[in-house]
């Protein structure tokens, strides 16, 4: 079974670093809603600075939306990073540790896999990229 929406949902326009913030900060108020954990809420929170901090970067603008959801008797926090940049042309590359075409440290997908319990990616070149992760509550 498939998690649904239920609940609340934030949805944040990415242009700016005061973008992330307010992601950030809506984001965590939605898994403060839920119950998470104050460790949880931190990885949560790192999650979407790096994905936000990505659309920034590579596609100046772009989406954060974090619905609350649930999957039977589970409930969690599903972060949709999407943007209509220049995609990536192989994610199995952009996913190791290290990898960066920007210059920089290389940990921002990888470390979003790490952070949250599971992600997917899909991208297109020319088209764009949309990042899927949740985080569920324990």
């Amino acid at each position: 079974m498939r998690e649904k929406p239920v609940g609340a949902e934030e949805r944040v326009t990415i242009r700016t670093d005061a973008d992330i913030v307010q992601a950030r900060q809506r984001a965590r108020e939605l898994a403060t809603g839920l119950g998470f954990s104050s460790t949880d809420l931190v990885l949560i929170t790192t999650a979407i600075s790096e994905l936000a901090r990505n659309i920034l970067l590579y596609a100046r603008n772009g989406e954060i939306v974090a619905p609350t959801i649930q999957n039977g008797e589970k409930n969690g926090v599903l972060l949709v990073a999407s943007d209509k940049g220049p995609g990536i042309p192989n994610i199995e590359q952009a996913m190791q540790a290290g990898y960066s075409t920007s210059g920089n440290l290389g940990l921002g997908l990888p470390g979003v896999r790490r952070l949250m319990d599971d992600m997917e990616i899909e991208s297109r070149v020319g088209e764009g990229t949309k990042v899927t992760a949740r985080k569920w509550k324990r």
